[in-house]
Formats: structure tokens, C-alpha cells, sequence
């Protein structure tokens, strides 16, 4: 049978658009409030613009939007149309509300405080736009671009384009505001990932052993955890075994260890981060 797709219902985009619009607004008082009266930039085209809004004295919202705008339109293949409307709609939110707040008084004019709140509340805001299907910036669109071109990761290209944008922030703001700078960005992507990924991160474990059908049992009985069995071959003794694959939470990987040691201290054990599980039979079985 043909495999069926759910589309997305109206109260979907709904959805979206709204956790959009509240991480956008977030991410503008986190501008307005907190880095730019301090002269801390952020990284990406949203650095760009407070530069050049800070050179001519023009609303960095204009430069928010228009600097975006033709990465979001070269990037449509790449990106998608879902992606693209929501990016957009993000990015117009967050250009109006910083217009909005921009002769609010500063939350605090103590640099530090500004980093740490800051810092917070943009990768807040961003983490949530992302979560919901869109994004604030299209620096990570123009790295995708680039890496086509000239043959290197998107990551290594976001982090060149950064240390430009770092650098050219140091002789237009002093270099203290360069590294404050430096800070907020690592600080807004800790939490970025927080809040994209969720507190509650997963773990993936597979564990090579020849006890591999009691090691499983105990799993399933100490743990409440399911298990799946791999056949596999020993790449040296070419013997045929199986592997266990499991999920458990970040807190029950001790206690897996324990438990897979009682019964062969030599047994192998991998343990890997999962941003995000769906979908199978992953629930937590009660235990006996």
C-alpha cells in the first residue's frame, strides 16, 4: 500500500506563526533592550546590520529585513517554500518590534548583565523560531550557498563569516565590545540548542556482548527500557552475535552501565546524544 503523508492543518500554521512570532519579539528585546545600547553585536547578518545601522544611523530594522531578503529568495531551493514563508515572517516581525522598542531605555547599561540577559533571551528567541519551522537570520543560507562553490562545510563557513563580523565589530565598537560580543553569541547558541533539542535529551546505546539475550532481560526488567536485538559479525573471529540497540534518558545511562557490567564487566557499550526521538514503541515499560 501507498505509504500516506499527513499535511499540515491550518491550526498547524497557526501554531507556527505564533511560537514564531513570540521568539521574534523576543529576540528584538533581547536586541533593544539588552546588546545594542551596549554596542554587543551578535553574530551572522543580524551583526551586519547593527554595524552598518550603528555607521548610518539608520533603524536597524531596515537593514534586518532588506540584507536578508535576496539570501532567503537565492536559498529558496535549498531551504523549501514552507521554510522560506516562515523565515520571512519571522524576520519581519522581528524588524518591526525592534523599531518599535528601539527609544525603549536600555534594560541595563552593565555589560556583563547585558551579555548574560542578552545573551539568554536571543538564543531564547532563535531556538524557538527554529523549533517551530523558521529562522532569524540567513547567514546559514549563505553558507549553504558558498560551501557548493567552494567546496567547505557550512559550519566551517558560518564560523569564518562570524570572525569578520567579530573583527570589523572591534574597530567600530572597541575591541571589549568585540569579546562581549564573542560571549553573547556562545552563550545564545548553548541555550539555542536548549531549547530546540529540549532539557530532556535522549541517548542512544548499543552494547556488543555475548550475554546479549540476558544483558536485554535486565534492561527490560531493571530498567523498563525496550531493547532491539542486531544481527552482526565479529569483523576479527567472524562469529555471528547480535548487538542491543536501546534509548534511555540522559539520567538512566549510569544505571544502564551498571546493569550491562553485572552481567559481563568485558562487554562492550557505546553511548551516543539523540537530539530528538519520534515515533516506535519508546515508553518507559513499568517495572516489575
Amino acid at each position: 500500500m501507498p505509504r500516506t503523508h499527513r499535511k499540515k492543518t491550518l491550526s498547524d500554521y497557526a501554531k507556527n506563526l505564533f511560537f514564531i512570532t513570540i521568539g521574534a519579539v523576543v529576540m528584538a528585546l533581547a536586541l533593544e533592550l539588552f546588546l545594542v545600547p551596549n554596542n554587543i553585536i551578535d553574530g551572522g547578518i543580524t551583526g551586519i546590520s547593527i554595524i552598518l545601522s550603528r555607521l548610518t544611523g539608520w533603524p536597524l530594522g531596515l537593514f534586518l529585513f532588506f540584507i536578508n531578503l535576496p539570501f532567503l529568495f537565492l536559498g529558496l531551493k535549498q531551504i523549501g517554500k514552507s521554510f522560506t514563508f516562515f523565515t520571512l515572517y519571522g524576520i519581519a516581525i522581528m524588524s518591526v518590534m525592534t523599531q518599535l522598542l528601539h527609544h525603549v531605555h536600555p534594560a541595563t547599561n552593565e555589560k556583563l548583565l547585558a551579555v548574560g540577559f542578552g545573551g539568554v533571551l536571543l538564543g531564547a528567541g532563535v531556538g524557538l523560531v527554529l523549533r517551530f519551522g523558521g529562522s532569524l537570520d540567513g547567514t546559514e543560507i549563505v553558507a549553504i550557498i558558498l560551501s557548493k562553490k567552494l567546496r567547505m562545510s557550512v559550519g566551517q563557513l558560518i564560523m569564518i563569516i562570524n570572525l569578520f563580523i567579530f573583527t570589523a565589530a572591534g574597530f567600530v565598537f572597541g575591541w571589549d565590545s568585540a569579546m562581549y560580543s564573542v560571549f553573547t553569541y556562545y552563550l545564545a547558541a548553548k541555550l539555542m540548542d536548549i531549547v530546540v533539542e529540549g532539557l530532556d535529551e535522549s541517548k542512544s546505546v548499543t552494547i556488543i556482548s555475548l550475554e546479549h539475550a540476558e544483558i536485554a532481560d535486565a534492561i527490560m526488567q531493571r530498567l523498563g527500557r525496550s531493547t532491539t536485538l542486531i544481527y552482526a559479525k565479529g569483523g576479527y573471529s567472524q562469529n555471528d552475535t547480535q548487538m542491543i540497540y536501546c534509548i534511555v534518558t540522559r539520567l538512566e545511562v549510569a544505571k544502564l552501565r551498571d546493569i550491562v557490567h553485572e552481567i559481563d564487566s568485558k562487554a562492550l557499550i557505546a553511548i551516543q546524544a539523540v537530539s530528538e526521538v519520534m515515533g516506535g514503541d519508546l515508553q518507559k515499560k513499568s517495572i516489575h
